[in-house]
């Protein structure tokens, strides 16, 4: 019994200090600011986990990390994807190794090319991003198909367009990587 009230008690002084104005100052002086776009948007990038699929991957004794060569570029237009029968992976999605590509009921998709050259987002403007985000759609674009799983475009779409404009900002100033991603394949095609 005395132990259960002393570990009620450390969890209600916990839950105080963490809610206490000094810790939610600290936590807000670890954010980047608004004013700096470019580096709110690595840190939105960063913590949003979009290297997770936008990135290919190089294996490390830890396992697969980003490839910093490649970073954001999007599925590696010269990797191909084996041969596989739908009908054996029943009611699975498949992802290839580096994560850049998946194959579900929604037929295949690839991830994008985020980097700012003209294969990626190069030509897009800072509308059509938000859009893109905000909406679901291809490229930003009206009557386009819409963003394909496993991209969690609804969860994004919440964030604040000034998020938006930050990651859009920081995706501008990183290397440019020219990878043209193929085109998704949808079901029946």
């Amino acid at each position: 019994m005395k132990k259960t009230i002393f570990a009620f008690v450390v969890l209600g002084i916990m839950a105080i200090a963490c809610n206490s104005p000094k810790q939610k100052e600290l936590a807000k002086a670890d954010l980047p600011s608004a004013a700096d776009r470019i580096e709110r948007g690595e840190f939105l990038v960063a913590t949003l986990g979009c290297n997770d699929c936008h990135s290919p991957k190089v294996m490390t004794p830890r396992g697969p990390v980003p490839d910093p060569n490649r970073l954001l570029s999007g599925h590696d237009s010269n990797e191909t994807l084996p041969e596989y029968d739908p009908q054996s992976v029943g009611g699975y999605v498949l992802f290839n190794m580096n994560g850049t590509a998946a194959i579900g009921p929604w037929g295949t998709s690839y991830a994008g090319n985020l980097t700012p050259d003209a294969t990626g987002i190069g030509f897009w403007s800072e509308e059509q991003f938000v859009k893109s985000i905000k909406e679901g759609k291809y490229k930003g674009l009206d009557n386009s198909r819409p963003l394909l799983p496993p991209m969690p475009w609804e969860g994004y779409s919440k964030l604040p367009d000034e998020d938006l404009k930050a990651i859009y900002a920081y995706l501008k100033s990183i290397k440019p990587v020219k990878n043209i991603v193929p085109q998704a394949i949808l079901p029946g095609i």
